[in-house]
């Protein structure tokens, strides 16, 4: 009676509303460029560094799903 393509859809929608739930809650990751850490140390000494360009410095970015949340609701 259970179906492959039913078990694997529906672990599918179960996943997707987990991710949604998550993007409610937790909105930021972890900046992918710097691993949260808010630095770029230099390749050289390891010593020296500057703030993440693409975080700003914060060591968060906004997940991709809560983008599409955001742009959602604008639409609206």
């Amino acid at each position: 009676m259970d179906s492959p393509a039913l078990l694997a859809s529906l672990a599918l929608l179960g996943y997707a509303a987990f991710y949604i739930i998550a993007c409610a809650i937790f909105p930021f990751g972890h900046c992918r460029r710097c691993k949260g850490t808010a630095k770029l140390y230099s390749p050289v000494s390891r010593k020296s560094f500057r703030l993440c360009p693409c975080c700003e410095g914060t060591g968060r970015r906004v997940r991709i799903g809560r983008r599409v949340y955001e742009y959602l609701r604008g639409e609206h």
